[in-house]
């Protein structure tokens, strides 16, 4: 159990290799499940309460009872990543998972608390070069259909759209439009622009909020720089001076191109993005790009 990873599963801690889950389970068969991931930044968890706060909402939105209370998950998210600290190489983190499906029908909810290695290397040009983003022809599912603001294994509409991008780009990033044509959000990344000194960013209801979006407003804040949602077209993204996406693995990571245009600000980062990015390292204790950077080849 020493040389492998350990999961929580249904009751059970288990070594990753032996953890398994019926061809049945509605997770499987229709997508019918629910998750949240945060990250360790050297070894420490990050706003793992603000996180089961959103997976306790998506639960909700779900109508899936995950027979579990919040404090119990806290507690079991706790032991999965003390269990898998000492397989983690010096300097990395971990992605921390919580999953719950509908399980099998006419059983219980399958239970999975998990963690992986972040990808560091394989991300850490974007912190030198910037990260191109790419805006495919497929649109985000509108929320009249499913809520965005839920955290849902149904990752189609994002499969796609990012199977679109990396075909014209292996290295380009997704950012989807809605169905009325703004900016909208990426799988796991949400979209900000600056112009003028000011960060724009789309509106929560048709967004995935994610918890580093909050955390990098919350800064914006306490930074005197101002921040407004609205609703943002291409046009906005061509001629902005900065742009930067959020998530629970880059924090925050500048934007280079959008369909190929660059962004009035040739320096990567800008300097309203270095900013926040410099803050954001404050708060976590963990120079963000310079995690990145270190992994460079």
């Amino acid at each position: 159990m020493t040389q492998e990873r350990i999961v929580y599963l249904n009751g059970e801690m288990l070594p990753e290799s032996q953890a398994s889950i019926p061809i049945r389970d509605r997770g499987f068969v229709y997508g019918d499940a629910v998750f949240d991931t945060t990250r360790t930044f050297d070894g420490r968890i990050f706003k793992l309460q603000d996180h089961l706060d959103r997976f306790f909402n998506s639960l909700k939105y779900m109508r899936l009872d995950p027979g579990i209370t919040k404090r119990q998950f806290a507690d079991i998210t706790m032991r999965v990543l003390e269990a898998n600290m000492p397989l983690l190489e010096d300097g990395g983190d971990y992605w921390v998972t919580q999953r719950i499906t509908r399980g099998v029908p006419g059983g219980s909810p399958t239970v999975l608390v998990e963690c992986v290695p972040l990808p560091f290397a394989q991300r850490a040009p974007y912190y030198r070069d910037g990260m191109p983003v790419i805006v495919p022809s497929v649109r985000r599912t509108p929320p009249e259909a499913m809520s965005p603001r839920a955290k849902m294994h149904n990752y189609i509409n994002l499969v796609l759209a990012t199977q679109e991008v990396e075909a014209q780009n292996p290295d380009a990033w997704p950012i989807l439009l809605d169905m009325n044509g703004n900016l909208c959000e990426g799988p796991g990344a949400n979209i900000f622009l600056v112009k003028d000194g000011a960060v724009l960013t789309p509106r929560e209801q048709y967004v995935l909020a994610g918890i580093s979006r909050e955390t990098a407003i919350d800064l914006a804040h306490e930074l005197d720089i101002t921040v407004k949602e609205a609703d943002l077209d291409l046009y906005d993204a061509y001629t902005a001076d900065e742009a930067f996406i959020t998530s629970t693995s880059f924090c925050i990571v500048p934007v280079s191109t959008f369909n190929g245009n660059p962004l009035s600000s040739s320096a990567i980062p800008g300097p309203v993005t270095q900013r926040l990015t410099q803050a954001y390292s404050g708060l976590v204790g963990v120079d963000i790009a310079a995690q990145y950077l270190s992994r460079l080849e």
